[in-house]
């Protein structure tokens, strides 16, 4: 299949992006369309539908990947859940995809699909052994190891902003108490400063004092966080990505600087953290990935 191309779906809540794939990772064409509101599984279908007629209009490719906003089942057939979507349980949405499209259809979480793309074709391709943090509303992860997207158990491993942070932090809507993602996400960083990551950017880069120490405390907390993570799959590689990290600058020297505190140097040897490369497409550029490496024969 050295022609072979496939189609890789990121759906938002706002937005699906989509594009056709060579197996180089090259995209041959792509469109973004608004997610229909309310977002039905119904309605967000057939939204996905017309899109693919329009990025695959010769019919070239063999293969759908999709990135959902939540979990999916283990053989990547269901949308367990979408966050953000309406109406959104144990929504079989490869099965819809392969009946209306005739395309063999996989699906994964969108986190998943960015780490997948980010080592594929970003921050990551030059790595084996990876994690991909993405700092924004929440905080999602991936996790590659020996070059393989690791799922766990009923596919729902590699939810890194889940690990407990601070036992008596706020509380999670998973359940935990002071978890990662209670200390840096968007929503985070809004109730504990007030403002938006990009006006904490801003006034970081014109010297606001205020804005600096903030971001000095902030990486000191994902460089906790991820000091666990490091002990338990020593990777090659972090890459940081999200809104957040559009001020990485600012918040990557204390990350790393509580990481060389805290973890044995034979756990970080060689260690990289980085930020992401591929932005918005990440999830797009995963989610082919995605049906290359699991549909392909």
């Amino acid at each position: 299949m050295v022609n072979a191309q496939v189609i890789g779906i990121d759906l938002g809540g706002t937005a699906i992006k989509l594009g056709r794939f060579a197996p180089d990772g090259t995209c041959l064409l792509s469109l973004s369309v608004p997610t229909p509101q309310p977002a039905t599984p119904e309605s967000v279908v057939a939204a996905m539908v017309e899109a693919i007629a329009q990025v695959d209009p010769e019919q070239k490719a063999f293969a759908i990947g999709v990135g959902t906003p939540g979990p999916t089942d283990v053989a990547g057939r269901i949308a367990k859940v979408a966050i953000n979507l309406k109406g959104w349980h144990d929504v079989p949405l490869a099965d819809w995809l392969e009946a209306k499209t005739g395309k063999s259809t996989i699906l994964a979480n969108d986190a998943n699909c960015a780490g997948l793309g980010e080592a594929w074709l970003g921050a990551g391709r030059r790595f084996q052994n990876l994690i991909l943090l993405t700092l924004g509303t929440g905080v999602g992860g991936a996790i590659i190891l020996d070059g393989k997207l690791f799922v766990g158990h009923q596919a729902a491993g590699g939810e890194l902003g889940l690990i407990t942070l601070n036992p008596d932090g706020p509380m999670c809507n998973s359940g935990n108490q002071g978890s990662l993602e209670q200390y840096v996400s968007v929503t985070a960083i809004r109730r504990r400063t007030g403002k938006e990551p990009d006006q904490l950017g801003m006034l970081a880069q014109i010297g606001d004092a205020y804005a600096l120490q903030f971001w000095q405390e902030y990486g000191r907390d994902l460089g906790i966080g991820l000091t666990s993570l490091v002990y338990v799959l020593t990777p090659e590689a972090i890459i940081i990505g999200g809104g957040v990290s559009a001020s990485a600058e600012f918040f990557l020297p204390s990350v790393k600087a509580e990481i060389e505190q805290r973890v044995l140097h034979t756990s970080r040897m060689g260690l990289q953290i980085l930020s992401a490369e591929l932005g918005n497409s990440a999830g797009m550029v995963g989610a082919a990935k995605l049906a290359f490496s699991t549909v392909r024969s």
